[in-house]
């Protein structure tokens, strides 16, 4: 082998390395990891899901499988070979668990695109599980959703306990009048 080629399969196996701990660094920061199929994903509507996927801090990458497998299994996920392959492309959601699953299933591409399985902190979902992701009201929904409910109970209660007094007033007024 020429010193000349040496160099260069040095120089590509080196990129490979770097592609590979970029995937393994993106994997441990997110809070959760989408694969998809993006087959018959036009130019533009990449583009467009990409814009998306930026405005709320998801990371939008299509790596060559080989790595993405490599840097799983270096991570300790080792059943997902089978599911390595086609075309494929991760998102990687750092502000919340659900936004990347959530553009995805409300982009009006949605159906070029599949699910293929999700990571969730160290946890491996399946695409069902991707998909239930893509339903769940976002976390500060849920906090609105829990306020309202510990507000509804404390009204109840204190109707309640208003209306013991208010009862009694009416039964000795009806009484005082008869």
């Amino acid at each position: 082998m020429t010193k000349q080629r040496e160099k260069k399969i040095s120089q590509n196996f080196l990129a490979k390395q770097k592609e590979v701990a970029e995937i393994e660094q993106n994997l441990r920061n997110a809070k959760s990891a989408i694969f998809m199929d993006y087959r018959g994903l036009t130019v533009a509507e990449a583009n467009e899901l990409r814009g998306k996927f930026r405005e709320a801090g998801v990371t939008y990458k299509v790596y060559k499988n080989n790595l993405v497998r490599i840097a799983l299994n270096n991570l300790g996920v080792t059943d997902l070979d089978d599911k390595l392959a086609g075309t494929l492309s991760v998102a990687f959601s750092m502000n919340d668990e659900i936004s990347a699953a959530k553009i995805v299933k409300e982009a009006k591409f949605k159906d070029k695109m599949s699910f293929k399985f999700g990571v969730l902190g160290t946890s491996v979902i399946d695409e069902h599980g991707v998909a239930a992701l893509a339903t769940m009201p976002s976390k500060e929904q849920l906090i609105a959703q829990l306020m309202g409910l510990l507000q509804s109970g404390a009204r109840g209660i204190a109707s309640v306990v208003q209306a013991v007094p208010r009862n009694l007033a009416i039964v000795v007024n009806t009484r005082a009048t008869a």
